[in-house]
């Protein structure tokens, strides 16, 4: 069947508006061949008015004339919003779904009156700039070209990494869908000693952020372990080992452990 559209997002937020912004900036795909729904009007103006694309408040109307369906809706959501439409889904429909913590039997639940091709996938933040980071599971019906499609659409926006138990999905939303936000909290911190110990707002936030940036760049480029690179910065008895010390005697590394497992346990609940 021939369709109006090549990709349908149904749910218009921060991380469609990323796939999307991908997608174009990429040339994946031309914007006349891309809607969004959303029931909010502000957010349809956003990308109607960001990407020139065609949008709707009609899922039924995303799903009649789209191929690939992206899943971009609250998990809380996302049973009402699948039943909705679920009368429309055929067998050549790939059905992309970025929630956490739903599994594809669940969406394949959903959708009884075919074998529905459903891909999971868990996009972050930083898709927006091109540094996104996802991984990509297939479901029970999903096909190899529709991996090949799924990734094609996340790594206009970054990298994936196909996961083969779906049980890890979790453990990838844990990771890196909620990472950027532990990230954005150091450097909140960070930035807060900076003006503690005298500098003002401004210096301290230039500062955090290129120290960062520099950071991160490294540890990809260089080859080397976080750990290894650590040890090149910290000298005995300098001011880094005073920092690293206090960490540890405050058990940091442990609490920040703790904290990713309480995403990890998070993203389970919200499957069940």
């Amino acid at each position: 069947m021939t369709t109006q559209f090549e990709i349908g997002v149904i749910g218009s937020g921060n991380a469609a508006e990323g796939i999307v912004h991908g997608v174009l900036r990429k040339s994946v795909l031309l914007d006349d061949r891309i809607v969004a729904s959303d029931p909010h009007a502000d957010r349809r103006r956003v990308f109607a008015d960001r990407f020139k694309i065609a949008v709707t408040d009609d899922n039924r109307y995303v799903v009649e004339n789209s191929y690939i369906i992206i899943l971009a809706v609250k998990p809380q959501q996302y049973a009402a919003v699948c039943d909705d439409f679920a009368d429309l889904v055929r067998e050549d429909h790939v059905i992309v779904s970025i929630m956490a913590g739903v599994s594809t039997r669940s969406i394949e639940a959903r959708f009884p009156n075919v074998d529905a091709r459903v891909v999971r996938v868990m996009p972050n933040l930083p898709m927006h700039v091109g540094a996104g980071m996802a991984g990509v599971h297939a479901g029970t019906h999903a096909r190899e070209v529709d991996i090949l499609r799924a990734q094609r659409i996340f790594e206009a926006g970054g990298r994936t990494i196909i996961i083969e138990d779906e049980a890890l999905m979790d453990a990838v939303t844990a990771v890196s869908g909620s990472g950027p936000a532990y990230f954005y909290y150091f450097v909140e911190a960070l930035t807060a000693a900076g003006q503690r110990a005298g500098l003002s707002q401004q210096q301290a936030d230039i500062l955090a952020k290129q120290t960062c940036l520099g950071a991160a760049r490294m540890m990809i480029e260089s080859g080397d372990t976080p750990a290894v690179l650590r040890e090149k910065v910290m000298s005995p008895g300098g001011t880094t080992q005073a920092a690293i010390e206090f960490f540890s005697h405050k058990s940091l590394f442990d609490t920040i452990q703790d904290g990713v497992l309480a995403a990890w346990q998070r993203s389970q609940e919200l499957g069940r």
